[in-house]
């Protein structure tokens, strides 16, 4: 398959300049997306749009937000040129693609195709809320996509809606096993846990996720909500998960190396009744799989990110929670060759914060100052 390409439209002007970025930078600065701090980034989050079908809770108020002028939004072409210089130049190696929701772009798989042509062993994953999936997934597997992630928040149609606003769990169920049936494995689910509404039915989604070999991941909530509601005492912590997850299971550290990943991954044996709680894991039977926790509020992994973020319009976001970005792609669309691109991109890495900011993880500290953007603006 082919791109389509074209020029792009003169970009509207959505509101002040975004700040330059200072020349901060040294010349003897390390190759590649170096920070301060000793630091690489190798991992890089794409956004394709920041148009989604579902109105999640933690994430969109249920009126949806005001989508970006289509012109604003990063061509097929010029997805394509940022990945190859993050690859060629300045060290990436895995890719994930997001949104909003990446299902929603109608030329998904031509973007795909021409990412696989340029790199043939990169890894590419995206992440998506599965609508619609059960239709792409053999195309996207077939255009070169590595695998999957799938945010799942329930298995329940009344919690699911309740926390999606949109009736479709069916469909979200079908495209998770059209995506293991395609190979776009592993198949990794997403869930957030949002205290009264869901987090009593956790067990019940990792013994789910087990039978059907898909690795599971619970999230903090993070305060990237569009409705500025997020608060610390609301959100269920990764210590209140494992505990939860405790009374049906045993949790031990998985002994494969973290790696940068951002999920601290467990080994999961069924919980053998009459054990007392301090029984060694392996008197509890077998492994059965794995599950994944990603504590970013309380137990952050700032030392060890090694995350670039492009948003949908093609700003660079050194952290998920800056609220500081800088323009890439009108500097792309500027002219400017790959070697200033390259530049400006290394520059924004470089003064990435040494932590985001939410140090202060009890429930009587002040809460933690929101981004203006919400998730679906920024891409995970």
């Amino acid at each position: 398959m082919s791109v389509q390409l074209g020029m792009p439209q003169p970009r509207e002007e959505a509101g002040p300049a975004l700040p330059s970025v200072p020349a901060a930078r040294p010349a003897d600065a390390p190759a590649g997306l170096a920070d301060r701090y000793g630091r690489r980034a190798t991992d890089m989050r794409l956004s394709l749009t920041d148009k989604c079908n579902l109105r999640c809770t933690y994430c969109m108020p249920a009126e949806g937000l005001e989508w970006l002028a289509k012109q604003a939004v990063m061509t097929a072409e010029e997805i394509v040129r940022i990945v190859r210089i993050g690859v060629e130049q300045l060290g990436v190696r895995e890719l994930r693609l997001t949104g909003g929701e990446p299902l929603v772009r109608h030329d998904l798989v031509d973007i795909i195709s021409a990412l696989r042509s340029n790199h043939p062993d990169l890894p590419i994953s995206m992440t998506t809320n599965a609508v619609g999936l059960a239709k792409k997934a053999a195309p996207l597997k077939a255009a070169g996509l590595t695998r999957i992630n799938v945010s799942l928040d329930s298995l329940h149609e009344e919690t699911f809606t309740k926390l999606t606003r949109r009736p479709f769990l069916d469909q979200v169920l079908a495209g998770v096993d059209a995506a293991w049936a395609a190979g776009l494995g592993p198949v990794k689910l997403n869930a957030v846990l949002m205290r009264g509404i869901n987090d009593a039915e956790s067990p019940a989604l990792l013994g789910w996720a087990l039978d059907r070999g898909y690795e599971l991941r619970f999230i903090e909530q993070m305060p990237l909500d569009a409705d500025h509601g997020w608060t610390r005492r609301n959100m269920i912590t990764a210590a209140e998960i494992r505990e939860i997850l405790s009374a049906e299971y045993v949790l031990s550290a998985d002994p494969r190396e973290r790696d940068g990943a951002p999920a601290e991954r467990f080994e999961v044996r069924r919980r053998v009744p009459g054990l007392d709680a301090g029984g060694a894991p392996s008197a509890h039977g077998p492994v059965l799989g794995t599950v994944g926790i990603i504590a970013s509020v309380t137990e952050p992994f700032c030392s060890d990110c090694r995350r670039t973020r492009i948003t949908a319009e093609g700003k660079i976001m050194s952290c998920l929670f800056s609220r500081e970005e800088y323009d890439l792609l009108g500097l792309l669309r500027s002219g400017a060759d790959d070697d200033a691109l390259a530049r400006r991109w290394q520059d924004a890495m470089w003064i990435k914060p040494k932590a985001h900011g939410m140090d202060h993880v009890g429930l009587d500290a002040p809460d933690f100052v929101q981004p203006d953007r919400s998730m679906s603006a920024i891409g995970g």
